[in-house]
């Protein structure tokens, strides 16, 4: 299992906007200087607490400062960008991380959003694939353009000047694109499927009961097999909400603190998913009564926490429920003590990786 960082930071209202921009830097910082192996950052343009509004200039801002860690988007919400300036600014990232780009992509889940950008009554999904499918022409053909759609068209067939280069849209490092992840959260989700009929490849995301991340497999591999490739595990990455500490107190304490950042994490989603009617994400089956739901239920539910050991011991139950998946991506929190959000990914990486790896042999031997 290979340890990554995925992060749609929820902030304290009232927290320096500043604060959280560096503490949320720090932790991307300190996650390559650690050795995992890849890390996502959200944006929302319309919500405090959800605070980083581009993941692409956050991104740059720390593309020099890392050495080693694959960095990806998570998710540029498509509807709410024109095809073109995604395409032309991802591939001058992809060159400013020498090809340690990854492109999450997602029709966008933020309500507000949708409706500032004015698709709120839109066929989101619709958009998404066109936006999608422009970008991979863009990418991979040459000038003039001539790209007509539903929703955007695009075009430089009356001003292109091929010998001064004029009228081209730039191409990414990689070819003949990075590698492309969605952020999968319905159950049973369909999106999986298609996504991996065209070869991209799923995150499951860390506020899923293990019943709904379990869902996502079959569905993945139903796409591979008709998108003609193997379906791998290791391809698969799985989020989850983590709090280690040398201490088996503290870390209960810090992880179930009505005022502290996990509950508040948790608290944030649940009043938006309840307003918004899909309440079922945090059911543990579809027949469970909604006055069953509640927010401590879903804190139990969904936070992994306490010593080295006892978490390794949490993520291997976790993964004998929803299967072999082969990047554990760790969901980065507020830091409201510095020092404990930092040991936490200290000892995650230095202490619970090498656990969980070195126990994965002997669990396979028992399943086989």
């Amino acid at each position: 299992m290979q340890l990554g960082f995925f992060t749609m930071p929820i902030h304290p209202l009232d927290k320096d906007w500043r604060q959280t921009l560096a503490e949320d830097r720090e932790a991307f910082l300190l996650a390559d200087e650690l050795g995992f192996s890849e890390a996502y950052v959200g944006e929302h343009v319309t919500d405090r607490a959800e605070n980083i509004t581009s993941c692409v200039a956050f991104i740059a801002w720390i593309a020099a400062a890392t050495k080693q860690i694959k960095l990806g988007t998570g998710t540029v919400n498509m509807p709410n960008s024109h095809p073109a300036s995604v395409a032309a600014t991802l591939a001058m990232l992809d060159h400013m991380l020498d090809g340690r780009f990854i492109f999450g992509i997602s029709p966008g889940g933020l309500l507000s959003d949708a409706e500032v950008f004015g698709n709120l009554e839109a066929n989101r999904n619709e958009m998404f694939l066109e936006a999608i499918n422009q970008i991979l022409e863009i990418w991979t053909s040459e000038p003039p353009y001539n790209l007509k759609g539903k929703y955007w068209n695009l075009s430089t067939e009356k001003t292109l000047v091929k010998e001064i280069g004029q009228g081209y849209i730039p191409k990414p490092l990689q070819r003949p694109h990075p590698p492309i992840v969605v952020t999968a959260v319905a159950p049973f989700s369909k999106g999986v499927t298609e996504a991996a009929i065209r070869g991209w490849d799923p995150i499951s995301a860390n506020f899923l009961m293990p019943a709904w991340v379990k869902s996502h497999w079959p569905k993945y591999a139903e796409g591979c097999e008709r998108g003609g490739r193997v379906a791998d595990p290791a391809n698969w990455r799985v989020a989850k909400s983590i709090f280690v500490a040398d201490d088996a107190a503290k870390a209960r304490a810090y992880a179930t603190d009505p005022d502290g950042p996990y509950v508040y994490y948790y608290r944030s989603l649940f009043t938006k998913l309840k307003k918004n009617g899909r309440i079922e994400l945090f059911k543990t089956h579809r027949d469970q009564p909604e006055d069953e739901v509640t927010l401590d239920m879903v804190v139990d539910k969904l936070v992994i926490f306490g010593t080295p050991d006892s978490v390794a011991d949490q993520i291997l139950a976790f993964q004998q429920e929803v299967g072999e998946f082969g990047t554990l991506l760790y969901a980065g929190k507020d830091w409201k003590d510095r020092e404990l959000g930092r040991r936490s990914m200290i000892l995650m990486a230095e202490k619970v990786l090498p656990l969980v790896n070195a126990a994965a042999p002997t669990r396979v031997a028992a399943v086989a």
